[in-house]
């Protein structure tokens, strides 16, 4: 099976392509810009036809939250114009496609956990975007599967994990949001989860379920939880330099959902899988990040 991942550069595609060789069964070949440009047709053509895939996984995006409120054009450009460029051209073909989303598209007001059929109403630029992606991917390919999931994090450079232990290796105290609330969710983790989802479409192990899907780490925390866990699972390290604040005090160009959690019963119900608890991710990416310093 032919896996064709759109994108290299983002934490869950550098995890696919670090996942796939572990599966025999599956050869998967990463491309982004400038090899493959999602808002370029011919650019996707190129690709579709140098790589002949059975399956196309899209986590091509604009991700920059903050810089989308100036960037409009360009987060549109990538997040819905790109997408369904993708999504058209693996219908013809007859080629399903797994495209990542965010819970982004949900604005954070409701108490509990967010499931797939509660109506969306994004707050940002960004969210806007990946929900007219979703949009358009549903609108150009039947053959779909959108998987919704947040707060990702690796060992890769510049992100919050490794931000948080530099910070507190230098016994700085960070002042974390405590207010917010979500799902961690292990790059790694989430990559597996969608590598068997492949998997299981390319070898008819289940029987398709096309539709909306939310996976992400299981269990929840705030961000400050989370912060807190990365300086626990360092040796040495000092929890009571993570301080807790509320949204007001750490403002940001766009602003955040209070309540970022996903229920993911539709996920494990449908396909049999559960994301590990967000700890064990905590425990497994400090673990590399320590070994890399």
């Amino acid at each position: 099976m032919r896996l064709l991942i759109a994108g290299w550069r983002g934490q869950v595609a550098r995890a696919l392509i670090e996942a796939a060789p572990s599966r025999p069964e599956i050869k998967a070949l990463a491309a982004g810009r400038p090899a493959l440009d999602v808002r370029d047709p011919r650019s996707i053509e190129r690709a579709f036809g140098d790589i002949s895939p059975d399956i196309v996984i899209n986590s091509a995006a604009y991700t920059a939250v903050d810089q989308a409120e100036a960037d409009e054009d360009a987060a549109f450009a990538l997040n819905r114009d790109g997408a369904a460029l993708l999504a058209r051209a693996a219908a013809r073909r007859n080629v399903p496609v797994i495209h990542l989303s965010t819970h982004y598209v949900f604005d954070g007001a409701k108490p509990s956990p967010y499931i797939e059929s509660d109506e969306t109403c994004p707050a940002t630029v960004f969210g806007r975007s990946k929900l007219e992606g979703e949009r358009a991917v549903r609108g150009a390919n039947p053959r779909h599967i959108i998987i919704r999931t947040g707060w990702v994090f690796s060992p890769a450079k510049g992100t919050f994990a490794e931000k948080i232990l530099e910070a507190a290796d230098r016994g700085e105290i960070v002042r974390v949001v405590a207010d917010q609330h979500g799902n961690p969710t292990y790059a790694p983790h989430l990559a597996s989860a969608i590598l068997d989802v492949a998997r299981g479409i390319g070898t008819s192990e289940m029987e398709p379920a096309w539709g909306t899907y939310h996976a992400a780490g299981s269990g929840t925390a705030s961000w400050h939880d989370f912060a807190r866990e990365i300086v626990i699972q360092a040796p040495n390290a000092l929890p009571r330099l993570i301080e807790p604040i509320t949204s007001s005090e750490y403002p940001a160009v766009a602003p955040r959902p209070l309540n970022s959690e996903l229920d993911c019963e539709k996920f494990e119900r449908t396909f049999g899988l559960r994301l590990p608890a967000w700890q064990q991710g905590v425990a497994d990416c400090v673990g590399q990040l320590l070994s890399l310093h």
